[in-house]
């Protein structure tokens, strides 16, 4: 059995503590994170190391950040996907030809699985160039995960992380307070549905349904007692990855105490 699980942990310096206990507590395999907040030279690469885990990291400065911790082994790392897109943080109002890519994405071969940790752009609003930017970055990666199922359509392959998308009505607190906001436009679903219709499959939903099942709370507004959240944290597997699936769960508590991330961890078992 593999357990793989996905957490946007929102620093993981400031979490530390948090992230170490609950990979002993849960018998994890392999973890995803996204939003690290830290350089490469300063991962606690040796916290994971003492706890059993090899890490490769991808981090260029207190923004963003993607790793994956395994401990049944870390092969071929990939840092970005072909044509990742980036963006220039100092434009006001378009994209530029050669923006900075941002770490976002990395990927390792982990006990014969493929893991993609991703972090997709937020789009902050839609008339903001970050939309623009986040529907490159989908369909960009997009055609790399096509091309991946065509050249081995047997292949194990597993997209993981803090996706930006609430892909259902379901996914969201309130239809209405989304109504003109990132997340939800139907340009956002359709880009998420595009892996589905190419064959990845969300193994997390059939064992974590909703409505009201939440991955993500902001921290305003007391959203995490009011049950006011959003899922947008996913594990989409390849077809090959998905006929292995036997149990998934979201682990709502860890979402709660001081110090906790405004995501909860997601987990998969695979036979």
């Amino acid at each position: 059995m593999l357990r793989l699980a996905t957490w946007n942990v929102n620093s993981v310096r400031s979490r530390l503590d948090r992230v170490i206990d609950w990979l002993d507590r849960s018998d994890i395999d392999v973890l995803a994170l996204q939003e690290t907040k830290c350089r490469d030279d300063q991962f606690p690469y040796d916290r994971f190391d003492a706890a059993g885990y090899e890490v490769a990291h991808a981090g260029i400065n207190q923004w963003n950040g993607v790793a994956i911790a395994s401990r049944v082994g870390l092969e071929d790392v990939q840092i970005a996907f072909d044509g990742q897109p980036g963006f220039d943080r100092d434009a006001a109002d378009t994209l530029f030809a050669e923006p900075v890519v941002d770490s976002r994405a990395i990927a390792a071969t982990c006990g014969g699985v493929r893991v993609w940790s991703l972090y997709v752009p937020n789009g902050r609003a839609v008339t903001d160039p970050h939309f623009e930017y986040k529907l490159d970055w989908l369909a960009r990666l997009h055609d790399n995960a096509e091309k991946w199922l065509v050249d081995n359509p047997a292949a194990q392959i597993a997209l993981v992380g803090d996706w930006n998308i609430a892909p259902t009505d379901d996914d969201v607190w309130s239809v209405e307070y989304f109504a003109d906001k990132t997340h939800t436009t139907p340009q956002e679903r359709a880009a998420f549905d595009a892996f589905v219709t190419t064959g990845f499959s969300d193994v997390v939903r059939p064992y974590a349904p909703g409505p009201g099942v939440f991955t993500y709370w902001d921290y305003t507004r007391l959203r995490f007692p009011r049950k006011e959240g959003m899922k947008i944290d996913f594990v989409l597997a390849s077809p090959a990855l998905a006929a292995r699936a036997t149990a998934a769960l979201i682990d709502r508590e860890e979402r709660k105490g001081t110090g906790a991330s405004d995501h909860a961890p997601v987990v998969v078992e695979f036979e």
